[in-house]
């Protein structure tokens, strides 16, 4: 059966570009400057924490994970913790937002080739000025018919943006490195959803896969996206 798929939604952060390796080095140096107070496996389990906690007021991004870094701190030296650390922790989280952008195997390639047959559209979530910074600098920003950066993506999102940028969530596919916020949220809203992994994902972002669902796909990178949506349409 055809599906006509009119509207292709892209994630950008581990799908696009790396990130998440930049959350991780980050972390690394965390725990050093924490080293002397707490264990970095309770460290990381603390900060994890803090993450889900503060979600709701800080939304996903660099800035978030910053406050959340400092926060941990407080907590494990029982309001101890020397400026100097949180002086260094700023500093951590200004280095992530001046991070150049790294564009992962076959980003620009797998873009190029869908560009004109369908609506490309960009949806992300995070810092605005942060996202704005990243895809500016990918160079990837003129295959997009549209860019789309939300605080936070589920089904009611999905639907509306394709509604808005296609012809509903039926015809419109989404893909990204997530299970939990690419994939699942686009099949409820009644799309397409997939997966495309990437070694470093996020805790919070781990999902079960709807293998029970026929418009739940996986591929092994972006370099196959465009042969899976020719057999599609």
């Amino acid at each position: 059966m055809k599906r006509n798929l009119t509207t292709i939604g892209f994630d950008a952060d581990d799908t696009l570009w790396h990130n998440e390796r930049f959350f991780r080095l980050t972390q690394e140096r965390f725990a050093a400057l924490l080293s002397d107070h707490v264990d970095p496996e309770d460290l990381m389990v603390r900060l994890l924490e803090a993450e889900r906690r503060n979600l709701g007021h800080y939304g996903f991004g660099i800035k978030g994970f910053t406050l959340s870094m400092i926060e941990t701190a407080i907590e494990v030296t029982n309001s101890r913790v020397p400026a100097s650390v949180i002086s260094e922790l700023i500093a951590a989280g200004q280095d992530m937002l001046r991070h150049p952008i790294d564009l992962l195997p076959h980003a620009e390639s797998c873009l190029r080739r869908l560009a004109g047959r369908h609506r490309i559209v960009l949806i992300t979530k995070g810092d605005l000025l942060d996202q704005e910074r990243k895809l500016a600098q990918s160079g990837l920003g003129d295959f997009f018919d549209a860019v789309e950066i939300v605080s936070d993506k589920t089904a009611p999102v999905y639907a509306s943006i394709f509604a808005r940028h296609g012809d509903g969530a039926s015809r419109a596919m989404m893909i990204g490195n997530s299970m939990k916020s690419d994939v699942l949220p686009a099949i409820d809203a009644g799309g397409w959803g997939v997966h495309v992994p990437h070694d470093l994902t996020w805790e919070i972002e781990h999902a079960a896969p709807p293998l029970d669902s026929g418009r739940f796909f996986t591929v092994r990178d972006l370099a196959d996206v465009p042969d899976l949506i020719a057999g599609l349409d």
